[in-house]
């Protein structure tokens, strides 16, 4: 049994299988584009029904952004970010710079509390030999007296 074969009565009247298909699938067409246009007219009449903001206070905000961004020169940013960079850079280097100096100032230091440690030593040696003088000037006296004492001992009438 195919469509072309099939009939339909309806009130007496007889229809063939393959009008019935035809038929109803125009009625569905044009029962779906009633459908759509309906729901697009819904659609249009709720957006109608909407108030539009006025948006006069917007346009003023974007023309004061837009100022702030003229006046802040946003267009040079690159240029200012790129200068930055190269200043990072070098005081980078200065810093590595500055550090090899700290470390020779660090040796320096300790070679000028070594250098303090040998002078306190050498003012030492130098107050215990401050009274070398006096002491060998006791010490010619006292030779001389001795000499003096064996002169007179070997010739006592002189």
């Amino acid at each position: 049994m195919s469509l072309a074969d099939t009939e339909l009565s309806i009130g007496g009247v007889k229809f063939k299988g393959i009008y019935v298909a035809i038929v109803l699938s125009l009625a569905t067409t044009i029962g779906g584009g009633v459908w759509t246009a309906s729901s697009l007219y819904s659609r249009l009449e709720a957006v109608e029904g909407r108030k539009i903001p006025d948006i006069k206070p917007l346009q003023e905000k974007i023309v004061l952004i837009e100022t702030q961004l003229k006046d802040n020169n946003v267009s040079q940013l690159q240029g200012k970010l790129a200068e930055l960079g190269t200043n990072l850079v070098v005081i980078k280097d200065q810093q590595g710079g500055l550090l090899e100096i700290k470390e020779s100032v660090k040796e320096l230091e300790q070679k000028v509390i070594q250098m303090q440690t040998t002078v306190e030593k050498a003012e030492l040696a130098t107050k215990q030999v401050a009274s070398f003088p006096d002491d060998m000037t006791v010490i010619k006296r006292e030779i001389s007296d001795l000499w003096d004492g064996l002169n007179f001992v070997s010739n006592p009438y002189k």
